[in-house]
């Protein structure tokens, strides 16, 4: 019997980073139009706590600035079925699987799963005739490529030392995401919140077959890379309620910081699922970033918050269900490129490594958080 051929690779969980004009709409971006007292219209809500002007023309001038935006609804869920089909069937048909390794003190073992995605491969995706069109650079696309890397573990379902139950594999990887990551991530030494749309993801229940959906900040897994090969950095996140972060790690001499862009979206798949998806976005151009577009070298009040960094790209999808054995499955997908001077084959050879000490931060932060309570 022939086999089914794997889906189609979609154009939104790339490395490709969103463009302002591929989100839906924020006040803070540019398409945005002013007030006569130069403050910005309305939209979501700004992250101060200001509230957007009632001017009639100027509602009528944003709603047609943004009617080509994507609506957030549609945004989060073509954005959660792409990333859904491609850690539950494209991952586990397409990756070739390595050896199983340890992170202590998690108890089950760790599988590592790899995939090159070629130039070629990603100029047969249709970018522009997609459920959500993107406009790419085609020659930047056509001299690049993506090094995936996945790893895949099991637990037994049970609150104690060196696995966790489902609740709090919930808990810990999808509610309060962001915060509990900084927990058992060290280094960080800034987070910096620019935008967020908070007030429109916490009324979305449900869209289509996701619900308690939220984007939340949190560190990107290239911190494992960088760990490895002693250089902390900086990096950029948005976050819970689709919240701009950008979180910093200080960079060892000679060498530039980093911040990674990323769109993070976690939601409920099921009773007993959940993901996780972060994806690579380009904000240099905001004026409320503060780490992206360089604002920081005159404004930061320390030497390292004044260091000028360099900005790479990551994405990554994570995904915890209950398995019929009632055990628990926790899979990750993640590829990235940290630009500057750090070539690619030396982040390739940091990335197995990283992701599966991930998981063992994981358990040791879940009983340290189990015993406190």
């Amino acid at each position: 019997m022939t086999s089914q051929a794997p889906p189609e690779l979609g154009n939104l969980v790339r490395l490709v980073p969103f463009s302002l004009d591929d989100l839906p709409a924020h006040p803070a971006f540019t398409d945005i139009p002013k007030t006569q007292d130069g403050t910005k219209a309305a939209g979501a809500h700004r992250v101060d706590g200001s509230n957007p002007s009632d001017d009639s023309h100027v509602q009528q001038k944003l709603g047609r600035l943004q009617s080509n935006r994507p609506a957030l609804a549609s945004f989060i869920e073509a954005v959660l079925s792409e990333a859904t089909t491609f850690i539950d069937e494209t991952t586990p048909r397409t990756f070739k699987e390595g050896s199983e390794k340890s992170s202590s003190p998690a108890v089950a073992k760790v599988c590592v799963l790899s995939r090159s995605v070629t130039s070629a491969e990603l100029l047969q995706i249709p970018w522009a005739n997609s459920r959500l069109p993107r406009k790419v650079d085609r020659d930047a696309i056509s001299r690049t490529g993506e090094a995936w890397f996945a790893r895949r573990s099991r637990h037994v379902n049970h609150s104690e030392e060196g696995t966790a139950n489902f609740s709090e594999f919930d808990e810990g990887l999808r509610v309060e995401h962001c915060e509990h990551e900084r927990e058992y991530t060290p280094d960080l030494f800034d987070s910096y919140k620019v935008l967020d749309w908070d007030k429109e993801t916490a009324v979305m229940q449900e869209i289509g077959s996701y619900s308690d959906i939220r984007m939340r900040s949190k560190p990107t897994r290239c911190l494992e890379l960088f760990r490895v090969l002693m250089m902390p950095f900086y990096m950029m996140l948005i976050g819970r309620g689709s919240t701009v972060y950008e979180m910093c790690h200080q960079l060892p001499f000679p060498l530039w910081p980093r911040v990674f862009p990323v769109l993070v979206i976690t939601a409920k798949t099921g009773r007993f699922e959940f993901i996780v998806v972060q994806m690579a976005v380009d904000i240099h151009s905001l004026p409320e970033a503060f780490y992206s577009n360089g604002r920081n070298i005159q404004e930061g009040d320390s030497a390292v918050k004044r260091k000028k960094p360099v900005s790479g790209v990551y994405t990554s999808i994570e995904r915890g269900r209950m398995l019929p054995d009632q055990n628990i499955e926790w899979v990750m997908a993640t590829a990235s490129d940290a630009k500057g001077w750090l070539p690619m084959w030396a982040q390739k050879l940091g990335l197995p490594g990283a992701i599966v000490a991930d998981v063992g931060l994981f358990m040791k932060w879940a009983s340290a958080n189990r015993s406190s309570s």
